[in-house]
């Protein structure tokens, strides 16, 4: 008799019927958006804030420079000296003093211009005020020397290099950075994933163990099939999981934006500037772009291999979480087996992000994306670059084969481990039981 689907159907039933199974994927995600709003509404309550700027401005040059935003405005004082000034804005509580003194010439302005505050100031102010300076003194500057600043501003080129493939399809910088960020998340989503369930796996095993109940169910099971089917069990169950969390995030999400008019998921900083370079592209023409630079992308590609990678990675490490909690009696006895088993993910994590990102088709990147310990996080970040599908299908076969290889290891190892008690394992002993 096949007990394989008896054993999914248990171990699947067992997860999601507990409690803590149940509080926890109701609970996540109502933490999550609470958190994503409070950090929303303490940012928008930051942004509320209008500080006052007063300005000692005794050059007379820098007079109608200034201009007010929605969260800085400025104050011109005149007739006041630099004393006067200091006690005035200290006594006033506002956020700092401005003075720009009169020099000999222009070039005085470099070292001479100083900001009074009570506390250190925003670092984007700072840096819009020193820029519109800099600005004024270079105008200055040249007119001085007879230049006309207006003409040099005009005479200027810029350049915006297009990007196309040798087969006319066009790509471009902010669609290297939409590849680059999906892969970075799917890469970093299945590690977490890994992590989460694969503990998850280990203590079954683990409690399983101690309680005895595993003499009785190895009488009638094969070790290996039980062995898959926990994997395959508590693998649905975290996809049931995960599933939740992202419809019960959607929901609340736009439960809260419609209550309280605050969006959770798009927490900015306060005074964030964006940069788009050698473009003056508004807000609508940036989200045309970033839309077709969505739809340029191998979208069906992605997703499939996406799932399969996913799948495939979560395999190959669950046998492995499985494998350590039959070796030991309690958790606290897997952190010497836990380093050998994430040290790969980890090193597949900063792979990816410091070589994918420089050149991912180069050939560090592309040994990485074949090791099967290593190639679901690697190859997850190179296929939005263009990965050919030879390549992707054989980093597939790996690491399914690799996966069958583990959990033939992993369950000799299981076999001997679940029936072991009072007495640690080592390298040394798992080795014997592989012989066994």
């Amino acid at each position: 008799m096949n007990h394989l689907p008896l054993i999914i159907k248990r171990e699947y039933l067992n997860k999601v019927r507990n409690k803590s199974f149940i509080i926890m994927t109701f609970l996540t995600p109502i933490i999550m958006v609470g958190i994503f709003t409070l950090v929303a509404y303490l940012s928008q309550l930051n942004n509320d804030n209008v500080n006052t700027i007063q300005v000692l401005d005794e050059s007379g040059l820098f007079v109608n420079l200034f201009e007010n935003t929605e969260s800085i405005h400025f104050e011109k004082l005149s007739n006041v000296s630099l004393i006067e000034a200091k006690i005035n804005t200290e006594e006033s509580e506002k956020y700092g003093l401005l003075y720009i003194p009169k020099v000999e010439n222009i070039d005085g302005f470099s070292e001479s211009i100083v900001f009074f505050s009570t506390e250190s100031p925003s670092l984007i102010v700072m840096k819009n005020i020193e820029d519109e300076i800099e600005e004024k003194v270079n105008d200055l500057k040249l007119k001085e020397a007879g230049i006309d600043s207006k003409a040099i501003k005009e005479l200027r080129v810029y350049i915006n290099t297009k990007q196309e493939t040798f087969q006319g399809q066009e790509t471009s910088k902010l669609g290297s950075i939409l590849k680059l960020a999906f892969g970075g998340a799917a890469g970093y989503l299945l590690f977490m994933f890994i992590i989460i369930y694969g503990n998850m796996i280990m203590r079954s095993v683990i409690e399983e163990k101690t309680s005895r109940i595993i003499e009785i169910i190895i009488s009638s099971v094969k070790p290996i099939k039980l062995l898959l089917g926990k994997i395959i069990g508590t693998s649905l169950a975290g996809i049931t999981q995960f599933l939740a969390w992202v419809i019960l995030l959607g929901i609340l999400s736009t439960v809260v934006s419609l209550i309280f008019g605050i969006d959770p998921t798009a927490v900015q900083a306060s005074q964030q500037e964006m940069l788009v370079q050698n473009s003056e592209l508004n807000s609508q023409e940036m989200l045309q772009t970033i839309i077709y630079e969505i739809y340029a992308l191998p979208l069906a590609n992605l997703i499939i291999m996406f799932l399969l990678f996913f799948i495939g990675g979560y395999l190959l490490y669950s046998s492995l979480y499985a494998a350590i909690g039959a070796a030991v009696d309690s958790e606290t006895d897997t952190q010497q087996f836990m380093l050998p088993v994430l040290l790969p993910l980890i090193i597949g994590i900063y792979v990816g992000f410091f070589t994918v990102i420089e050149n991912p088709h180069g050939t560090v990147s592309q040994i990485f994306s074949f090791i099967p310990f290593t190639s679901p996080v690697v190859m997850l970040m190179r296929i939005p670059f263009g990965v050919p599908l030879w390549q992707q299908i054989l980093s597939l076969l790996i690491l399914f084969a690799t996966f069958i290889g583990t959990v033939w290891f992993a369950a000799k190892i299981y076999r001997v481990g679940i029936l072991m008690y009072g007495k640690k394992a080592s390298y040394k002993e798992l080795l014997k039981w592989l012989k066994y």
